[in-house]
């Protein structure tokens, strides 16, 4: 689970001024044209808090790192590492930033849809015992981590993580009191477990190129050298008509890109 909590004396960390500037839900409060003197409200700040009941679920968070042995496994903080390079290039109008955006919030989406249809076929039958009312076990020494990410992307990452967290809880829960066998539940946590490994890898194959869209109206040779390593954008994403929900605000300047897309801008007549 998640919570967000009140900044105490008990480890709570304040959002930086860089990370306010980018952090949804965390605006900078007044006004350059405010009166001199007057009295403003200061900028806010806010402490969100993961909170893991399972060493399954912990190991989430950080991965693993590469071995001659083992290959690397991508966590929590590589993914949020690997989405602020995007979620950059996206605040400065680059259209792969936006398309790996789309495609990192579509991995999420299917991550937790599998996630949860797990969970909920293991709640069903833990619900279906007459006689017996289980509920999910429960950490007694729970692990709280600080988190201090720029952008909604990064925390939709640990609420997927505190999702597999609950499916952990349920699945052991489950093997302990005989409903499902072991087998079963290693297999259950095994698949969500890689279904969260594909999630946190969506990042992997973009470059932060400094191109925008401007480039690929012109066709500069910083787009067709970003084109040859990521490929040929969607047109709908080029558009600008395909964005990711949570994609930030981006600038809009006055370009050639409606004709080179053979786009017809909208009327401003009455």
């Amino acid at each position: 689970m998640i919570y967000l909590v009140a900044a105490t004396d008990q480890g709570a960390i304040a959002l930086s001024q860089q990370d306010t500037d980018t952090a949804p839900g965390v605006p900078t409060q007044g006004h350059a044209d405010s009166p001199a003197g007057e009295d403003q409200p200061g900028a806010l700040r806010a402490v969100v808090t993961l909170t893991l009941e399972t060493r399954q679920a912990q190991r989430m968070v950080k991965g693993r790192p590469g071995t001659a042995d083992k290959p690397a496994i991508m966590g929590l903080i590589g993914f949020a590492n690997r989405l602020r390079v995007i979620w950059q290039g996206a605040r400065a109008d680059d259209p792969y930033a936006d398309w790996w955006l789309v495609k990192i919030h579509d991995a999420l989406d299917l991550a937790d849809q599998a996630v949860q249809a797990s969970l909920d076929a293991v709640q069903n039958r833990l619900t279906v015992i007459e006689a017996i009312n289980a509920t999910p076990s429960a950490s007694v020494r729970p692990v709280r981590t600080p988190l201090r990410f720029s952008n909604p992307y990064a925390y939709r990452g640990a609420q997927l993580v505190a999702h597999y967290d609950r499916l952990v809880r349920a699945v052991l829960t489950a093997q302990h009191i005989g409903v499902i066998n072991r087998d079963d539940a290693v297999g259950v946590l095994a698949f969500g477990g890689r279904r969260l490994r594909s999630a946190f890898l969506s990042p992997l194959g973009y470059r932060l190129t400094g191109i925008t869209r401007e480039d690929v109206c012109q066709g500069t040779a910083r787009y067709a050298k970003a084109q040859a390593s990521m490929g040929e954008v969607p047109t709908e994403v080029l558009s600008g008509a395909l964005r990711a929900p949570h994609a930030p605000e981006r600038p809009m300047p006055d370009s050639g890109l409606a004709k080179f897309l053979h786009l017809q801008p909208t009327s401003t007549n009455a």
